[in-house]
C-alpha cells in the first residue's frame, strides 16, 4: 500500500467515525425537537457548509455544468428525505448501535437491488447478506418471533439508503458530485421543513437546546465528512473504501456504549458481529467466477 492510498485510507477510517458518533447525536436530538425539525436544521445547515466546498472545487477544476443537476437532485433528495425520515422518526425506540448496524444493510442491499436492474450479483454479496441477515435477526428480532417497532423503522430506511446509492451511481458521472450534494441536501432541508410544519411545533429555544447534535450532524457528518471521502475516493480503491466506511456500524456502537452508556446483549452482540462480517464479505472478492454469466455490469 502506497502513502496516498493510506491518507485516503486513514480519512475514509475518519469519515467512518464521524457518521458512527452520529447517530448518537442524532438520539439525543430528539431530547428537545422532532425528527422533521431535527432533520431540516441538519441538512440545511450541511448545505450551507458545503457552499464553500463547492466554491473551492468549482474554482479550481473544470466544472461539469449542467441543467440537469437540479432534477437529479431533486430525485436524490426525495430519497435522501425518506431515508434519513424513517431512519430519524426510529432512532427514537431504539439504541444508537442497533441503528448503525441496520443501517450499514444498506451494502448489501444495493447489489440486491441492482439485480433487478440486469446487472449480475456476486456469490460473495449472496455469502454477506446471508450472515447479516441471520445477524439481524439476533440483533432486532425479540423472542416471541416479532422485530422491534423501532429497528423496522430503521430497516425500511436502509432500503431507500440503498435506493439512494443507486440514484447517486447513475447520476453523479454526468453532473458535479458537489453540486448534485448541494441540491439534494437543500431539497432534504425544504421537505424535512414543510413537513415539520404540518406535524411537529418548531420552536427556536428547542432547537437552541438541540444546537449540539444538529451542529455535529449537519457540520461534521454531512459537510466534512461528506468532503473528506470526496477527496478520500479519488485514489482508494472502490472495495477497500466500502469496507472501511462499512465501520461506520461499529463507531456507532462505540459511540453508545461511550456516550450513552448502551450495553447490547450477548445475542445482539453476535448479531452485530455478524452483519458487520457480512457488510465485509460483500464487499471482497473471494471467487474467480461471477454468480452469473453474461457481459453486464457487476455491483456489490
Amino acid at each position: 500500500m502506497n502513502k496516498t492510498n493510506l491518507q485516503s485510507n486513514i480519512l475514509l477510517l475518519i469519515t467512518a467515525a464521524i457518521w458512527g458518533f452520529a447517530f448518537v447525536f442524532q438520539r439525543t436530538g430528539m431530547d428537545h425537537v422532532g425528527p422533521f425539525t431535527f432533520n431540516a436544521a441538519r441538512f440545511a445547515l450541511g448545505t450551507l457548509s458545503l457552499i464553500p466546498v463547492w466554491w473551492w472545487f468549482s474554482s479550481r477544476a473544470k466544472e461539469k455544468s449542467s441543467s440537469k443537476v437540479f432534477y437529479y437532485g431533486l430525485v436524490a433528495g426525495v430519497f435522501l428525505f425518506t431515508g434519513s425520515t424513517f431512519q430519524q422518526v426510529g432512532i427514537q425506540y431504539t439504541t444508537a448501535g442497533k441503528a448503525g448496524f441496520i443501517t450499514g444493510l444498506y451494502i448489501v442491499i444495493v447489489p440486491i437491488f441492482a439485480l433487478f436492474m440486469g446487472q449480475y450479483t456476486r456469490k460473495e454479496t449472496w455469502i454477506g447478506s446471508t450472515l447479516a441477515l441471520i445477524g439481524l435477526y439476533l440483533l432486532s428480532v425479540t423472542d416471541d418471533l416479532t422485530i422491534e417497532y423501532g429497528d423496522t423503522l430503521i430497516l425500511i430506511g436502509a432500503l431507500f439508503w440503498a435506493g439512494h446509492v443507486l440514484v447517486i451511481a447513475k447520476y453523479s458521472p454526468h453532473v458535479s458530485a458537489i453540486s448534485l450534494s448541494v441540491v439534494q441536501f437543500a431539497v432534504c432541508a425544504l421537505l424535512s421543513f414543510i413537513t415539520a410544519l404540518f406535524t411537529e411545533t418548531i420552536e427556536v429555544p428547542n432547537i437552541l437546546l438541540a444546537g449540539e447534535a444538529i451542529l455535529f450532524t449537519g457540520i461534521l457528518s454531512v459537510g466534512i465528512a461528506y468532503t473528506l471521502q470526496v477527496i478520500a475516493q479519488q485514489n482508494a480503491h472502490p472495495a477497500h473504501a466500502a469496507i472501511i466506511l462499512s465501520l461506520e456500524a461499529l463507531f456507532a456502537a462505540i459511540g453508545g456504549w461511550l456516550l450513552l452508556n448502551e450495553v447490547l446483549s450477548l445475542k445482539a452482540q453476535i448479531g452485530c458481529t455478524l452483519m458487520l462480517l457480512g457488510m465485509v464479505v460483500s464487499q471482497i472478492k473471494l471467487f474467480k467466477i461471477p454468480s452469473t454469466i453474461g457481459e453486464k455490469p457487476t455491483i456489490g
